[in-house]
């Protein structure tokens, strides 16, 4: 169905993927030179004075679990809730004979209740991140 863009398609990934290694060697190679160049000049007190944040990031991992399950699941319910309404309210969606159409307005509908969704649950695990920091600190 799609052969006319499978051939640039796969030309196109391997020349991003040797252009990445190129410039995966040419950062390292300018990364390496800045750290010569500043040496002992460096204070490391001084990155913590100047760019402190309210929210701690020394334990960066303890809630990254909650988030990820929170956008799956939320991306799941989203694709549920996609197929629920393009199900009842498209005619002819569950049985396969639609137009051009109704594949456009349900690729919509997915992708509207996908993103939507999937903001929600991500929100929810900020809220729920929050709520446990302001319990943490009250303690």
């Amino acid at each position: 169905m799609l052969d006319f863009i499978s051939i640039p398609l796969v030309v196109g990934i391997v020349t991003l993927g040797i252009y990445k290694l190129f410039e995966l060697f040419a950062r390292k190679k300018e990364r390496l030179s800045l750290i010569e160049k500043i040496g002992e000049k460096f204070d490391p007190s001084f990155l913590e004075s100047k760019f402190s944040l309210p929210i701690n990031f020394g334990k960066s991992g303890v809630f990254s679990t909650l988030k990820l399950a929170s956008l799956l699941l939320g991306v799941g319910l989203g694709l549920l809730v996609g197929f629920l309404f393009c199900y009842s309210m498209l005619p002819g969606y569950g049985y396969g004979d639609f137009s051009n159409e109704i594949y456009e307005i349900a690729g919509i509908v997915y992708g509207a209740a996908v993103l939507l969704f999937g903001g929600l649950g991500l929100l929810i695990a900020f809220v729920i991140e929050l709520k446990y920091m302001n319990k943490k600190k009250g303690e």
